[in-house]
């Protein structure tokens, strides 16, 4: 599969103008169908992903939402999404795919990073963020993802100085890089080829962050 189907964007147009289990049920076959080809092409990403960095597996998440605990009670998503997983523990970070109509993006990186790996990746910024610094500066990182995107602190986190020529960086709580779609380009038999260039552009960065993620600030291995 080199690109995704018209009709797998109109059945998700549908699906969120009559998001209930009836119309579901009702058009269970059309869903399997149009979920088969996005599988399809899922693993046609995976397969290319596989030529220049180690992937363990590709994850369709689940159409259906869980509402146990959220004030959404909608029963399905509007979108189908899939997680690339890299391989072995010393590659961290990993590839997301998210198609929906008028809504469709990639992105990669560190979405809510736990308490010991936010605190590794800003004491690195803060020792010395000129690698980072020429990563999101590179051409093709600026072409695909123009910047690095995530919340942050107002001023500074607890126990960093505000002023630190490096804050803008220090600051930040998350650390993720996203290309948006539109319409058009995900109809567009070269969509795959720009899918698959988008994550080869990403991996320098992710490259980065595994190394980060698995030394310590003396650059001595954390992990076997």
């Amino acid at each position: 599969m080199e690109s995704i189907s018209k009709s797998t964007l109109g059945f998700l147009k549908e699906l969120k103008q009559n998001n209930n289990r009836e119309w579901f049920n009702a058009n269970k076959p059309t869903f399997e169908l149009e979920q088969k080809k996005v599988k399809e092409f899922y693993n046609s990403v995976m397969e290319h992903l596989k030529v220049s960095d180690l992937i363990e597996k590709v994850k369709i998440f689940r159409i259906y939402r869980d509402v146990r605990f959220s004030k959404d009670k909608l029963p399905f998503k509007s979108h189908f999404g899939g997680h690339f997983t890299r391989a072995t523990n010393k590659l961290r970070g990993g590839y997301y795919l998210h198609i929906s109509p008028g809504e469709s993006f990639l992105a990669g990186g560190f979405w809510e990073p736990n308490k010991e790996d936010l605190a590794r990746i800003r004491k690195e910024f803060e020792t010395d963020a000129s690698e980072i610094r020429t990563i999101v500066n590179t051409p093709d990182f600026k072409k695909y993802f123009k910047t690095l995107q995530g919340n942050a602190v107002k001023t500074a986190p607890r126990g960093f100085d505000k002023n630190h020529p490096n804050i803008d960086f220090i600051r930040l709580k998350q650390f993720i890089v996203t290309r948006s779609f539109t319409d058009e380009e995900v109809l567009s038999p070269n969509f795959l080829t720009d899918v698959v260039s988008s994550f080869k552009a990403m991996r320098p960065y992710l490259d980065y962050m595994s190394e980060v993620l698995t030394t310590n600030l003396n650059g001595e291995s954390l992990v076997d």
